[in-house]
């Protein structure tokens, strides 16, 4: 799909510009359903939880809700010309030399790391790179900074590990990992 074209019974269909996936999880009723293989996880850029609302978020979501739902009121706030307009803003950001070598240090230990039986790959260096130059514009700036890459590592990272069972038996996490690894490499000055 990064590719922007798929292939279904030997047929090649090109993808829309747009053209992006998106999947929940629901932890709690997964019978039925498996956990992808590697590499398809390697193929999402970012893997989020949104965990539970507050209680003070969630009675203004109850409020909010008992006359309509939000979704009957949506309007677009932006249009094809406008998110194609923003890609390439994107891409202008610029990322340093030593930024870029960050990043690729940060994936690289995750191969290193004991424990981890299957590190990040280049895809992910990709990813994280990518996504800190998004960041980066949505907090106005024409340059990626380390709060970037930190900030977006675990999200774009940890998922795209697998770690041997004794580390898992151990406690370890895919964050966890993640998380010693922002703190042992060195960040650029």
């Amino acid at each position: 799909m990064a590719e922007g074209q798929v292939s279904v019974e030997g047929e090649r269909r090109v993808l829309p510009d747009l053209f992006f996936v998106i999947a929940t999880q629901n932890p709690v009723e997964f019978r039925g359903t498996y956990p992808l293989p590697e590499a398809q996880m390697d193929r999402f850029a970012m893997q989020l939880a949104l965990g539970y609302l507050n209680p003070e978020a969630e009675a203004a979501l109850l409020a909010a809700q008992m006359r309509i739902h939000p979704l009957e009121r949506i309007t677009a706030c932006a249009n094809l010309t406008d998110v194609l307009r923003l890609r390439q803003a994107v891409q202008a950001v610029r990322v340093s030399e030593e930024l870029r070598r960050y990043i690729v240090d940060l994936v690289a230990a995750t191969r290193r790391t004991v424990g981890v039986r299957l590190g990040a790959s280049p895809r992910a260096s990709l990813a994280l790179m990518k996504a800190s130059q998004a960041l980066a514009l949505f907090q106005g700036l024409e340059c990626v900074t380390p709060d970037q890459v930190q900030e977006l590592a675990v999200p774009v990272l940890a998922h795209r590990l697998v770690l041997d069972p004794q580390a898992q038996y151990s406690g370890q996490s895919n964050r966890s990992v993640v998380e010693t690894i922002l703190r042992q490499v060195p960040v650029p000055a």
